[in-house]
C-alpha cells in the first residue's frame, strides 16, 4: 500500500531511493546542550575520550556518534551536556527560532525533547508551556527539563484541541505544534510500520492535525510565528495541511525559514518557509517543518 501510494505522491525512482534508506541502521546523533557547552568543546571532549564523533552537517547543534552504545548511560548525558535526538527533529526548535523572555507553547511535546531544545535556544529565560494528552508523559518531559537544568519549561495535561479553552486568545510569541502524525518518516526506527499502517488510518490523522491545527493557532500573537512539523512524508499531513490552513485563514503567510540553518539545505525551501527532508537525503528521520507568521 505504501509503496504504491509514494509512487503516485512522489515517483518510482524517489520511492525505491525512500525504502532503500528505510532499511538501513539508523545513525546515533546527540544535540549539545549549549547552556553548558558549545558542539566543539562537546564534540572535542568526545574524542578526546575515544569516540568516534563528527559535527552533524544537518543540524547546528547535531554531533553523530559511531559504535558509541548507548548514549544515555554515558556521564555526560547524566550531567545534562547532551540530549539524543534525531537531526532532523533538531530542525523543529531552528525553524521556530525562539528568543530569551517569550513566551512559547509546545502543543504535542512528550517526550520533551524540542522543548528542551527550545528552552536552551531562549537560555532559559521566558515562559515554555509543555502540553500532551497523556499524563503518563508529563513526567517524561519534567524529566528532560531537571536533567538539563531548565527551568522556564511548565507543563500541563491536555489535548491540545482544547488548549486555546486554557489559554487567553494571542498570548504567545511562539507556538510549535508537532503533529500527530502517521509516522511514516521513521520507519527505519519502527519498521513493524510498513506492515501495519492502513491509509484510512493516515485519512484520520490527517482530520486530527486540521481540528488541532483549527484550535490552537488563535493563540498566537499578531506578529508571531507558529511552526508545525511532522515525521512523516505523506502530503496531506504536511504541504496539502499548510495549504488548506492557509485558504481558510488568510491573517497566516508563510515565513522564510532562518537562512543560516535552512539555506544550506535547501535554499528554495529555506525561501519558500516549508521544507521536507526525505529519509534517504541525510539518512536522518523524514521530517517537514513549515514555519508560518500571523500577519500584525
Amino acid at each position: 500500500m505504501l509503496v504504491r501510494r509514494w509512487i503516485r505522491q512522489l515517483g518510482a525512482e524517489l520511492t525505491e531511493q525512500i525504502c532503500a534508506a528505510n532499511n538501513e541502521p539508523p545513525h546515533v546523533s546527540i544535540r549539545a546542550n549549549a547552556r553548558r557547552h558549545s558542539r566543539l568543546e562537546l564534540l572535542e571532549q568526545l574524542q578526546a575520550s575515544g569516540l568516534d564523533a563528527e559535527a552533524s552537517a544537518l543540524a547546528p547543534a547535531g554531533i553523530l556518534v559511531r559504535g558509541a552504545g548507548n548514549m544515555a548511560l554515558a556521564p555526560a548525558f547524566q550531567q545534562g551536556d547532551f540530549s539524543i535526538q534525531d537531526e532532523s527533529s533538531m530542525l523543529v526548535a531552528e525553524a521556530l527560532d525562539p528568543h530569551p523572555g517569550m513566551r512559547v507553547l509546545d502543543c504535542c511535546a512528550a517526550p520533551g525533547g524540542k522543548t528542551a531544545h527550545i528552552a536552551e535556544k531562549m537560555d532559559d529565560a521566558g515562559t515554555i508551556w509543555a502540553c500532551d494528552l497523556h499524563e503518563h508523559k508529563e513526567k517524561l518531559i519534567a524529566d528532560q527539563a531537571e536533567r538539563l537544568g531548565l527551568s522556564a519549561i511548565q507543563t500541563l495535561v491536555m489535548d491540545a484541541a482544547n488548549l486555546d479553552e486554557h489559554f487567553a486568545a494571542e498570548s504567545f510569541d511562539r507556538i510549535l505544534l508537532d503533529a500527530p502524525c502517521s509516522g511514516l518518516g521513521v520507519i527505519r526506527r519502527k519498521p513493524d510500520l510498513k506492515w501495519a499502517k492502513q491509509e484510512a488510518e493516515i485519512e484520520a490523522i490527517s482530520e486530527l492535525q486540521h481540528a488541532i491545527l483549527s484550535k490552537v493557532h488563535r493563540l498566537l500573537k499578531p506578529g508571531g510565528v507558529l511552526v508545525y512539523s511532522t515525521c512523516t512524508i505523506e502530503h496531506a499531513e504536511n504541504e496539502g495541511m499548510i495549504e488548506r490552513f492557509l485558504a481558510a485563514n488568510s491573517e497566516f503567510e508563510l515565513a522564510p525559514l532562518p537562512e543560516a540553518v535552512f539555506a544550506g539545505i535547501d535554499p528554495q525551501a529555506a525561501a519558500t518557509g516549508m521544507i521536507q527532508i526525505l529519509p534517504q537525503q541525510f539518512h536522518s528521520d523524514g521530517f517537514f517543518i513549515a514555519r508560518l507568521r500571523k500577519r500584525t
